[in-house]
């Protein structure tokens, strides 16, 4: 490093400079949102908010977390975030093992593998898709918005590709010690396929969080919304705070300092809080890659 040359660290620098401009602009919006949800209703309206709260108040956040519907959309997009994580990265898993191995092993690999494709580039449609999930008695269940896509096919094409990648030795030594399919793919395929199973764990977590679409189509009363059908619900309305009667002085002061603006803003911020806090434990993974793979010793 002490011999770098002097066009080199130049680029160096260029290069840190475009980059921490690019990570200031993916950040900005969200101080912005998260000003603006600490900001008192007036400040908002007169357009004084841009990355520091004015007029600092919690009144916004105090009122989401008494919307009992807020805290119950968000209990179900919790239990969506856990239950379709396991089951979708239980059968991606199941599909991509046998997916990748040759014709030899799997005859029928071929035929299994196109069915997959088709179903990436062909779906039924939101008609048939509705009737199916009627008629099995998933409608207003946590599993209609699980189970219709239960297997991501582009996560399995990841988990495929990276067990290709993976030496055809470490099998071979398991199947010496009288390991089965099952023993190998537990003992020694998962274990060195922590960065892609953290990479597809993330692209999960996130596709089941931010999904809105089918929570308003399969789900027929709002208290059965996940938190992202309900943003989506709240952002095409307007919060109406001007009925102040039968309300004490200190409640109608409360929310003279809320407005539609300030509760989006908490609400947005409340919904990415979890995806913060987890994509920390994930990340280390990902400096390591998709296709990490070696023979030791």
């Amino acid at each position: 490093m002490h011999h770098i040359s002097a066009p080199y660290r130049w680029f160096l620098r260029f290069n840190y400079a475009v980059l921490t401009v690019l990570a200031l602009l993916c950040l900005f919006p969200l101080v912005n949102i998260l000003a603006i949800s600490f900001s008192s209703s007036g400040a908002v309206a007169a357009g004084k908010v841009t990355f520091w709260p004015v007029d600092w108040t919690l009144s916004s956040y105090t009122y989401m977390m008494e919307n009992r519907q807020f805290t119950g959309s968000f209990l179900i997009s919790l239990t969506r975030v856990a239950l379709g994580t396991a089951v979708n990265l239980v059968l991606t898993i199941l599909v991509a093992y046998p997916l990748s191995k040759d014709a030899r092993t799997f005859r029928s690999r071929t035929v299994y593998a196109w069915i997959f494709v088709f179903t990436m580039l062909f779906g039924g449609g939101l008609i048939p898709t509705y009737l199916v999930v009627k008629e099995t008695g998933m409608l207003n269940s946590v599993w209609a918005l699980i189970l219709p896509g239960a297997v991501p096919i582009f996560n399995v094409l990841l988990m495929l590709n990276f067990f290709r990648g993976l030496p055809k030795e470490l099998e071979e030594a398991a199947w010496m010690d009288g390991a089965g399919h099952f023993r190998t793919l537990w003992s020694v395929y998962l274990p060195v396929s922590l960065p892609s199973i953290a990479t597809v764990t993330l692209f999960t977590v996130v596709g089941h969080w931010n999904a809105w679409f089918d929570g308003m189509i399969y789900m027929k009363s709002p208290e059965h919304h996940p938190l992202a059908t309900y943003l989506q619900s709240m952002l095409q309305q307007q919060l109406n705070v001007t009925t102040t009667t039968g309300m004490s002085l200190e409640e109608a002061d409360r929310l003279s300092r809320v407005s539609d603006r300030t509760t989006q803003a908490s609400q947005i911020f409340l919904s990415v809080v979890p995806i913060l806090v987890l994509y920390p434990f994930l990340q280390r993974y990902f400096v390591k890659g998709l296709v990490v793979g070696s023979v030791k010793g």
